[in-house]
Formats: structure tokens, sequence, C-alpha cells
């Protein structure tokens, strides 16, 4: 399981272009709409995707189970596209990562807005870390490798640092933003589109959804969406909700106004 360095692109905005992602998401979900679903298929036997595989371990498999009971459909099945759009994405550029450790990164990215944390004030990113680690770790992975997981997806909505890190960090934001606002979608070919999009439809309505899900997560932490994109989302579904404004921090700081 080693994992090399590469440099790529910046991760977008998060919320504001999530808002725009039902008008890409609809057009290219209307193609799949009336194939059957394959996803029951893969905890048992991983289907082909555009010639891509999810890894079959015991691992992953352990992984896909975890994730599934704890997240539902809508977000196991986004975890899944992110593996399939991620994997792609790395194929494409000849990069070198493991699969099975990217699989566990695309299942957990998401994990820390799960009920479990529910109480939870640290930012949704390292809840889901934490829980990829522990369950890499349990499973004898690595303390490095399980690190390298936990960096990854602690990460994945920083804007600007991902790409810059070893593969897996910048494939499991990459294709995080695939899907969920379409970044880069052109440099995916229509096959590609059609064959995910058949094996783990996007629903037409899955912006709102997805929204909804991390404002319900996030609601009782709101100061840990400060300085990312989540804070968009706050301020989308709270009216509420105040974003930090880092200019009057240091405009009204003790050093400014004196002590």
């Amino acid at each position: 399981m080693k994992i090399g360095s590469y440099i790529w692109s910046g991760w977008m905005a998060f919320a504001v272009a999530v808002l725009a992602a039902s008008a890409i998401g609809g057009a290219a979900t209307s193609r799949a709409q009336a194939l059957p679903r394959e996803h029951d298929r893969t905890l048992t036997n991983p289907i082909e995707v555009a010639g891509v595989k999810i890894p079959d371990s015991h691992l992953a498999r352990d992984a896909a189970k975890l994730i599934r009971d704890a997240e539902g459909e809508l977000l196991f099945e986004h975890s899944t596209r992110v593996y399939y759009w991620a994997a792609l994405a790395g194929n494409r550029r000849n990069l070198s990562y493991d699969p099975e450790l990217l699989y566990v990164a695309a299942m957990f990215h998401d994990f820390g807005v799960t009920s479990a944390y529910e109480q939870s004030q640290l930012r949704f990113e390292v809840d889901g870390a934490n829980a990829a680690q522990n369950f890499l770790r349990s499973r004898g992975v690595s303390q490095a490798d399980s690190h390298t997981i936990w960096l990854a997806i602690a990460l994945h909505t920083t804007n600007g640092i991902s790409p810059h890190m070893f593969p897996i960090a910048a494939l499991l934001a990459e294709g995080a933003n695939m899907d969920l606002v379409g970044a880069g979608i052109d440099n995916f070919t229509s096959a590609q589109l059609d064959a995910v999009e058949m094996a783990h439809p996007r629903p037409p309505e899955f912006s709102e959804r997805f929204m909804q899900i991390l404002y319900d997560s996030l609601k009782h932490r709101p100061q840990t969406t400060q300085g990312t994109g989540l804070a968009d989302v706050m301020a989308y579904k709270d009216s509420s909700f105040v974003r930090r404004d880092f200019s009057k921090l240091m405009l009204e700081s003790p050093w400014t106004i004196g002590r």
C-alpha cells in the first residue's frame, strides 16, 4: 500500500456551486433513470463500471457494509460514485494509487455527518477521518497508511490543499467535487459518465437532499463551518447564520483596539 505524490488542480468553493449542480446532474441523470440499479451487487459481486471495479476484498466489503448501514442510500451512492470518479481520474493521468485505500477513503469521506456525531463539536471531516483511521487500524492496516487516509479525508473540503498532496488525497477531493458540482465533467467521456450513472444514478433532487443532510449534521456545531464552503450551506439553510468576517476579527482584535 505504497502511496506516491502528485500535484493537481484546486478544490472548488463548496456550496455555492452545489446550488447549481442540479442543472448538471439533472440532465445527466435523465439518461439513467429508466435503467436498473446495480448497487445491490457492490457488496457481494462488484461490477466493472467504465473499466473500474470496486476492490473485491474483505476490507472493501466491510467498509461498504459499515457505511451503507450508517449513512443510508443517498450518501452511500454518493460515496460510491466518488470512488469511480476518483479512480477514473487517477487512471486517466496514470497515477499510482492503492484502489483499496482509495475506496475506503471514498466510503468514509462523509461519515462525519451521520447520526453518530450529532453531539460532536469537531469538523465533520475530522470525525470521518478519525473513523476511517480507526477502521483501518482495527483491520491491520499500517499506521502510516491509516494516517494517510486520515489526511485525505480531513482535507478533502479544504480548497487548494488536497491537489498538492499524494494521489489519494488529490483524487478523493476531485471525485467528491465532481459528484457534487460537476467539476471536471468535461474530462470524462460520455461513455464513462453514462456507465457510472447507469450503475449508481444521481437523483435529480440530490443537491437539496445532500445540503439538508449537511445542515442537519452541522447546525449544532456551526462554528466548525466557518472559513469553509460549508458556511455557505449554513447560510442557505438558516437566514440567521452569520459568516465569520476575518477582516473584522483582525480590526477588532485586542492588538488593534488595545487591551
